[in-house]
């Protein structure tokens, strides 16, 4: 049986076919080519569906290694990782409930919840047991039951959130259950192979928890340095906090509530936190006196909205805010830096025509009229044509992915600058092991409103993910420290709003399509969640109305 084998472009090869028998498996097929692959391959796509390295060929198809730099061999590692952490917490300290809640850190923030308090030589026993388990390349089985057999399962051995989960999500019918060693457990998606996969982790005790972390996907080679991300952990805990408080921790939770009629009742109070954090903000800017709105945060979090509804709430306070994109200081377009595919770099700061933007809003607060620019995307220059002019005393709001990188305003005293940062922080997860990333949250949202406003195929808008996310890790990111506060711009209930929106969209994406896998998954995820069929509740000044509409 000859297969296509597509090699990663470092090694200075496009495709290889080979002849294989039937019933081969991508990690056998593997052993040939992994001592020329730059990292340890994770996962491979067969045919444009992901698949695990247990997967037996048994028909001619094209196979791509997937090591770290995916998303989807990044979410394999983890999930395997949280694996090989749970059987070693069982191991030392024995039946013990642990909780895995974020990505934080540059890892993920757990809690184990002992008794008393888990020691620091309880946690060095812990990520000792880990290495011995990693060192020893236990085999991963994973066993897949039906409904029926998985509820018995989950009754008689996990958790109950768990049970919930699959209790309340009536679109799920199979699952698997993974083995390690004796230890059995539910995660949703695929494993690695075996225990020996995962070398590079470290555990270190922080707040009242323990970070679990590995490599980041631009650099799989390596841990990387530790950062303290305290403002986005405080915003996480707050969202769990409210999550307890109405007892939506979890998408069983969430789905029960939606099953009982409920999900007015959700939408309301999850929009009154939201008017009632925006409200404490607006506060914070007029006790503070600053006029210089900073507003950043990554695609899809809802900035637009966000800033429209921060400046209604100044104006209630008897200010008249102006409104300023960054994106209309884009350099012209011959001049705009490129990226290392040889293409227009629209995330770098150096596209932003710094000198420009740091004269207007000098002037604008000194009192001038000042000739504001509009970018036309079309000729690729900037156009004056506006006219703007700022009372004393008058803020002014200014959205852009540069916004708290103090290069964008370093003309501008710090003493009139207030910066936020917005992102849509998961409040809930699918039960205690199994988290919902906030980059799929993200990538959902942004698929629904790329179809709906600029007509643009899933495929298209899965495709172009990686690059955003890279724009992310460099532009974004690294400056969320600097935020005066963060707005968590999730909502408890939207993924049962955008199932609806986005279930269909995801089926469009064909087999033959290099974004299959990823729509996939996309669309198992979204199983888990009870579709609210009426999202008439959902107020027309919601942060989701920017992504569904109306």
């Amino acid at each position: 049986m000859i297969i296509s084998i597509e090699l990663q472009p470092q090694i200075g090869a496009k495709m290889v076919t080979t002849e294989i028998e039937s019933g081969t498996t991508l990690e056998s097929l593997l052993e040939k080519y992994q001592a020329d692959l730059p990292y340890r391959v994770m996962a491979a796509s067969v045919n444009n569906r992901i698949e695990e390295l247990t997967y037996a060929i048994n028909e001619p198809c094209t196979v791509k290694f997937l090591d770290m730099r995916t998303n989807a061999a990044d979410r394999i590692y983890q999930r395997s990782l949280c694996l090989v952490y749970l059987k070693a917490i069982d191991d030392v300290l024995g039946k013990v409930d642990t909780d895995i809640f974020n990505s934080l850190n540059r890892g993920l923030y757990t809690e184990i919840n002992a008794k008393v308090p888990v020691t620091d030589e309880e946690i060095k026993r812990i990520e000792g047991r880990m290495r011995e388990i990693v060192n020893a390349d236990f085999p991963i089985r994973r066993t897949i039951l039906d409904r029926t057999g998985l509820l018995k399962c989950l009754e008689a051995e996990l958790s109950e959130e768990k049970s919930d989960l699959l209790r309340y999500a009536p679109d799920i019918h199979y699952i698997a259950i993974c083995e390690l060693e004796g230890y059995r457990n539910y995660f949703y998606g695929q494993m690695v192979p075996s225990s020996g996969y995962l070398r590079l982790f470290e555990l270190r005790r922080y707040r009242d928890g323990i970070l679990l972390r590995y490599p980041h996907p631009s650099s799989p080679g390596a841990l990387p340095p530790y950062v303290d991300d305290a403002k986005l952990f405080e915003a996480f805990e707050e969202g769990r906090r409210i999550g307890n408080l109405f007892h939506l921790g979890f998408a069983g939770d969430l789905n029960r509530e939606i099953e009982n009629g409920k999900e007015k009742e959700i939408i309301q109070i999850s929009e009154r936190l939201h008017a009632a954090k925006i409200h404490m903000i607006a506060d914070m800017i007029a006790d503070a006196n600053k006029r210089i709105i900073l507003i950043a945060g990554p695609s899809s979090s809802g900035k637009t909205t966000f800033s429209k509804r921060l400046i209604e709430e100044l104006k209630g306070r008897g200010a008249d805010p102006l409104y300023l994109g960054t994106d209309d200081y884009f350099v012209e377009r011959v001049d705009s830096p490129k990226d290392e595919f040889g293409e227009n770099n629209y995330e770098d700061i150096d596209a932003i025509d710094l000198e420009l933007f740091n004269d207007n809003i000098n002037d604008l607060l000194s009192g001038r009229e000042t000739i504001l620019p509009t970018y036309n995307f079309i000729s690729g220059k900037k156009e004056y044509v506006r006219k703007a002019q700022v009372k004393e005393g008058d803020p002014i709001v200014i959205e852009g992915i540069h916004a708290l990188n103090s290069l964008m305003s370093e003309r501008i005293s710090d003493d009139e600058k207030f910066k936020i940062y917005i992102s849509p922080l998961t409040q809930i997860n699918l039960d205690d092991h199994n988290r919902i990333p906030t980059t799929d949250v993200r990538l959902i949202r942004r698929i629904i409103r790329d179809n709906r406003t600029r007509g643009h195929s899933v495929d298209m808008t899965i495709k172009a993910w990686p690059k955003v996310r890279r724009g992310e890790d460099v532009n974004i990111f690294p400056y969320n420290g600097e935020a005066d506060v963060v707005f968590n711009s999730a909502l408890i209930y939207e993924l049962s709003v955008l199932r609806l929106h986005c279930e269909h969209l995801l089926s469009e994406v064909r087999p033959e399509d290099a974004e299959y896998g990823d729509a996939c998954r996309l669309l198992d995820f979204l199983r888990f969640f009870r579709p609210v069929e009426d999202e008439s509740n959902v107020p027309a000044e919601s942060i989701l109305r920017e992504f569904i509409g109306n």
